[in-house]
């Protein structure tokens, strides 16, 4: 069924428009254009008068692990490695399949209601198998968010059991479920060696060698904190950006995630090899990792998208709000308000992702994806209204109030703050179910 969609305004290449219209026709856009001539040629089409709002892309959290949200609050304010210990080692080994729907559901609910049209869950509890893979992405269908699992690949012995795996059954595993989705316009399967310090250099060119074979993009963790610069200087004698290319991974397929402590050359490296960093600004500050050098990644050719990473280490999980902070943490460090501007942190947001996660979403055009937030331009975080200043507000005022709408592959998803799929109150339940089992835990702990 055709829908004729009528905001107040469109974004369109960073501006935004009056009488533009939206048509979609199953779950893609099929056109946009000047409203009355869009509803002069397509008569069949439902018209949707949303001349209260503003329609721009929904956003795309390029990085979280959802499992995390589950964990929000335990230890905060702790250092990396304790935070890790008490929060993630502590918990995770006692989450079984439901427990971790229970999560799932409750963090893409949340950013779903913050505007997150599409996830990259980097996730790797398999406990020697898919049936909590299945979980993650049975959780994202049936609340209609659009899904990449980045599967994580990890062979790190000091890792609990529950996410290690030997590297054949890593890449088997990975495959077969990339297999059984191919095709599925909802759900992308991507490999994710964890990380150069939880990942062996063989797992990791496993990782990168099935990413080619199945032509997606692969995530890794690179450079989060000092300790695993040190680790690898100490093990192989270089720094990690050269470690990876010597390995042969390093290229256009790489998603590398947080990118913190990099030499200068590694920053020139990492462009000339046009990969592509996940950026998790708020993370980084809540764990004192340090701060990315957004700017001199940018002119070094490397493409940015945005990332919320798991909920236990931001505590928000909103893109919007990660344009934000990408923009202000950038202009403290360098000193200078001109470094980065709402039009680059929007765009990580948005189309920018969609390119490095090679899926046709984050524009409002022709042939992308059914995806886009509805903001309600009455919310007093969007005035003085008027619509050169809008884009600004988006990335710098914009309260979680405005949003109002939510589609996802036409579908709406998300209607004046209740989730239209699964009841918020059924989010609600999940999470206590699962606070209740760690009740136990930590009674016998």
């Amino acid at each position: 069924m055709k829908k004729l969609y009528h905001p107040r305004y469109v974004e369109m290449g960073s501006q935004f428009v009056e009488g533009i219209g939206i048509l979609v026709d199953g779950g893609n856009i099929a056109q946009v254009g000047p409203v009355a001539e869009l509803a002069a040629s397509h008569p069949d089409a439902t018209c949707v008068d949303w001349g209260r709002y503003a329609v721009l892309p929904g956003t795309v959290n390029a990085h979280n692990h959802s499992f995390q949200s589950l964990l929000r609050g335990i230890a905060a304010d702790e250092p990396f490695l304790v935070w890790r210990d008490e929060a993630l080692y502590r918990y995770a080994p006692c989450l079984d399949a439901q427990m971790i729907y229970n999560g799932a559901l409750f963090a893409f609910a949340e950013m779903m209601l913050a505007g997150v049209t599409t996830v990259a869950d980097f996730f790797y509890i398999h406990d020697n198998g898919t049936e909590n893979d299945e979980a993650v992405i049975q959780a994202a269908k049936d609340l209609g968010i659009r899904f990449v699992m980045a599967r994580t690949m990890y062979d790190w012995p000091g890792a609990p059991k529950s996410y290690q795996e030997r590297i054949e059954d890593a890449v088997r595993r990975t495959r077969e479920l990339a297999v059984k989705y191919q095709g599925d316009a909802m759900v992308a399967i991507h490999p994710a060696p964890h990380s150069p310090h939880a990942a062996s250099p063989e797992m990791i060119q496993a990782g990168h060698r099935l990413a080619q074979e199945l032509g997606t993009p692969y995530h890794i963790h690179v450079a989060e904190e000092m300790f695993e610069v040190e680790e690898i200087l100490q093990n192989h004698a270089v720094r990690p950006v050269h470690f990876l290319d010597k390995l042969g991974v390093l290229d256009e397929s790489m998603i590398a995630i947080h990118l913190v402590w990099l030499a200068d050359d590694e920053i020139q490296l990492l462009g000339k090899r046009k990969a592509s960093l996940a950026y998790c600004p708020s993370s980084n500050m809540f764990l004192a990792d340090g701060i990315t050098k957004i700017p001199e990644l940018l002119h070094s050719g490397v493409r940015i998208c945005l990332g919320t990473d798991g909920a236990c280490s931001n505590n928000r999980i909103s893109v919007f709000e990660e344009m934000r902070m990408t923009s202000l943490l950038q202009k403290v460090r360098t000193l200078d308000a001109t470094s980065i501007r709402a039009t680059d942190t929007y765009g990580m947001g948005t189309h920018a992702a969609g390119e490095i996660l090679r899926l046709p979403i984050g524009k409002l055009e022709p042939g992308y994806r059914a995806d886009f937030v509805a903001i309600d331009l009455d919310d007093l975080s969007l005035h003085p209204c008027a619509p050169d200043l809008l884009l600004a507000h988006v990335v710098y005022s914009m309260q979680p109030t405005a949003i109002k709408r939510v589609v996802v592959g036409g579908q709406e998803v998300v209607r004046d703050g209740e989730l239209q799929m699964v009841s918020n109150a059924r989010v609600r339940k999940a999470v206590t179910e699962v606070q209740e089992r760690f009740a136990q835990v930590t009674s016998v702990t």
